[in-house]
């Protein structure tokens, strides 16, 4: 089984862009969050976060995405679950790959909702997404214009299918995307140092 360092080169091999990467370990440390609550395999669950849109960069096309990734990933020897649940991801592969298991619905849930939490911890004064409140990230959630490409119906979706609160849910993917605040670059801005 490869491990999450092969995971990591694999996905940087692949995407290059910095944004993207950081939307990656947002929903790596959300699924690592998730897997400890329900008891599951930590490492499978990160690792299918991490890996989740590692072909979008060179395969926007929805018919594509996720199709290629799973080739790469069978490869190179990752597990079916793992591959199931980032085809299940793309709507375009509901009918053979449907979200009936809970990692499957963990990654939809999680997709979306980290989009949405680093976009409002970015207008924040300070850059941060420490103390970042629930309220902040549904009253942007309802800004037409806010953060466009964040599927709010998907977002909302993904919660209902895990069973989740919503507001539950955005308070502990905030919780999880803090513990690795440093690495998302939302971790406040520095302070600047007195001028005498």
């Amino acid at each position: 089984m490869p491990t999450r360092s092969d995971a990591y080169t694999l996905m940087t091999s692949h995407v290059k862009n910095e944004n993207l990467q950081k939307h990656m370990f947002s929903v790596e440390a959300a699924m690592r969050f998730y897997a400890r609550k329900y008891g599951e395999d930590e490492e499978l669950w990160a690792m299918t976060g991490l890996l989740h849109d590692c072909d979008y960069e060179e395969y926007p096309n929805l018919h594509e995405h996720t199709q290629v990734a799973a080739n790469w990933l069978r490869t190179e020897g990752y597990e079916e679950p793992l591959i199931y649940a980032i085809l299940a991801h793309n709507d375009l592969n509901i009918a053979t790959h449907p979200r009936t298991n809970l990692l499957s619905k963990s990654l939809y849930a999680c997709d979306e909702v980290t989009g949405m939490i680093t976009a409002t911890a970015l207008v924040r004064p300070n850059k941060s997404i420490i103390g970042l409140e629930v309220a902040s990230v549904r009253k942007k959630m309802k800004a037409k214009g806010f953060a466009a490409g964040v599927n709010r119906n998907d977002l909302v979706q993904g919660a209902a299918e895990l069973g989740v609160d919503l507001d539950h849910h955005i308070a502990f993917v905030i919780q999880a995307m803090s513990s690795i605040a440093e690495t998302l670059g939302l971790n406040g801005l520095a302070v600047p140092s007195s001028l005498n």
